[in-house]
């Protein structure tokens, strides 16, 4: 314990209720092996005021993709003797099919079947049952890159690792957490909980804000291998300790999902087997996060230092940011001072796969809109903007944008803001062969709005917002996935004599899906 700066640690955690305001939040340390300190605050209902307890369980969401891929190891000598069934669920899929471990990594190139519930007309409170989410995947025809050249997050990867596991196995999900995880590890109280409208033990997860208010979210979604799983804080901690425990051990479910994750080409990756491989004050760490609608939650593992953290809420806070000031605080290290961001960074540009990215300006930071969510990026004494995820340099007007995690580089060309445009010229009918799905643009004295219509129903009007020449912008904020997918860029496609022809349409998740005018 030693390493440890304990009174920095109690400080940051009797913090975190303030640095993240909401209904509750539960949050833990564990150093070599034993728990260093866990703490429980607020309501895990407000209407009730039950109180958040270290025994309440909760949503732990995406981190229920490393058991997932845990158990696959656990049943399978080899894995890949699966590939050839992945085809099943991708029947009219036309380009090379992705590896269960191209699966496992995220690099399927699969657009995320979330992302997608969107332009298939779905509701953000509707029903999602079990039995939707296949179809739903069998409709793709293609991907947004060639499998293992890049990454992109897509939760139906796991979704598929999901049948396959139980298919091939004969046992459920659940079983097979509990027998080859839970039990050794003693998460003695952990659940799947795929039907989200039914939380375990009363809790509720909230929207809003202080600045708005808390209010009950509503979730009706299946989960099962991409997320579902419940658990309580005790629990996470076991976990957490039994990594700890078993960190010597080669054939050790964490010490085998954890290995380093490459691309097709021999490039470092940055996920793999439902894990984030990320750097924090120096430090290695492996992890991941988890959002729910109204729900929260992130666990990161220094191994090098012995050292893991659990963060979970039951709002939308940021969970990674409270995570990382209590890995930050044990080690005692501190945030570097601020820089002073130059002038000239604001500005809207276009990059190759079609998506509107914008830079807003501060006095130390600047807020990047490119992927799912708003990117904090702050200024390099090279004179360039960088976050964990991204470096952004000037060329001139143009930005080159470097993704290391993606193993992606793209130069982003300007495009000039336009303040309006005629949206009585794009209004009318649009169908995606690629989705079976289709949309409508109405044009209401000069604004303009668009409603999909697919497999999952008929959804709401969004408004769209004219972003420079032939570009647009439609804001997701509520969707039946959480986060939202972000903002869709829909480009005006032109045939030769200017006629509009269709549209293309893509967000970080879903990229470039082509709409013919009807």
């Amino acid at each position: 314990m030693s390493n440890i700066d304990l009174s920095a640690l109690e400080a940051a955690l009797a913090a975190l209720p303030k640095r993240f305001p909401g209904p509750g939040g539960v949050a833990g340390v564990v150093k070599d092996g034993k728990v260093l300190a866990a703490r429980a605050w607020g309501y895990a209902d407000l209407d009730s005021a039950q109180s958040m307890m270290r025994e309440t369980r909760l949503p732990i969401c995406s981190i229920s993709k490393q058991f997932t891929c845990a158990v696959l190891l656990a049943t399978q000598k080899d894995p890949s003797r699966l590939d050839a069934r992945v085809a099943e669920f991708l029947p009219d899929f036309t380009g090379p099919l992705p590896t269960v471990q191209h699966l496992c990594d995220n690099q399927s190139g699969l657009r995320d079947y979330w992302a997608l519930t969107v332009l298939q007309g779905a509701l953000a409170e509707q029903q999602f049952r079990r039995e939707d989410a296949l179809p739903l995947i069998a409709r793709m025809k293609t991907g947004h890159f060639l499998p293992g050249t890049q990454y992109s997050y897509c939760n139906c990867n796991y979704r598929i690792l999901s049948e396959l596991i139980e298919s091939d196995t004969g046992e459920t999900l659940e079983d097979l957490y509990r027998r080859l995880i839970w039990q050794p590890a003693g998460m003695k109280t952990a659940v799947l909980t795929s039907d989200t409208s039914r939380p375990e033990d009363g809790v509720t997860g909230y929207e809003g804000s202080d600045a708005t208010g808390f209010f009950p979210a509503q979730n009706a979604i299946h989960w099962i291998g991409d997320a579902g799983i419940s658990a309580s804080l005790n629990d996470m901690l076991a976990y957490e300790a039994w990594i700890d425990a078993t960190r010597e051990d080669a054939g050790s479910p964490y010490r085998r999902i954890s290995v380093p994750p490459h691309f097709a080409d021999g490039t470092p990756a940055r996920y793999g087997y439902g894990l984030a491989h990320v750097s924090i004050a120096g430090h290695a760490l492996t992890g991941h996060g988890g959002a729910l609608r109204g729900f929260r939650a992130q666990r990161l593992h220094a191994h090098d230092a012995r050292l893991s953290v659990v963060v979970i809420f039951n709002h939308e806070g940021s969970t990674f940011d409270a995570a990382s000031s209590l890995i930050r605080a044990a080690l005692g290290e501190t945030e570097p001072a601020p820089v002073l961001l130059p002038d000239g960074w604001d500005g809207q540009w276009i990059g190759p796969n079609g998506l509107l990215t914008r830079i807003e300006s501060g006095r130390h930071s600047a807020v990047l809109h490119h992927a799912t969510g708003a990117e904090k990026v702050k200024p390099l004494p090279e004179g360039t903007l960088a976050a964990s995820t991204v470096t952004l340099t000037r060329n001139g007007d143009a930005v080159t944008m470097h993704r290391p995690g993606d193993n992606s580089t793209a130069l982003l060309t300007p495009l000039a803001e336009i303040q309006s445009a005629d949206a009585t010229e794009i209004a009318g009918s649009y169908h995606s062969a690629e989705l079976g799905a289709s949309l409508e643009i109405a044009a209401q004295d000069g604004a303009a709005y668009v409603r999909f219509s697919g497999m999952l129903g008929v959804g709401r009007m969004e408004r769209m917002e004219p972003a420079g020449q032939d570009v647009w912008q439609i804001a997701t904020r509520r969707s039946m996935d959480a986060p939202a997918p972000g903002n869709w860029t829909v480009m005006v496609l032109r045939e030769g004599e200017g006629k509009i022809a269709g549209l293309r349409l893509g967000c970080w998740l879903a990229r470039e899906i082509d709409y013919v005018r009807q």
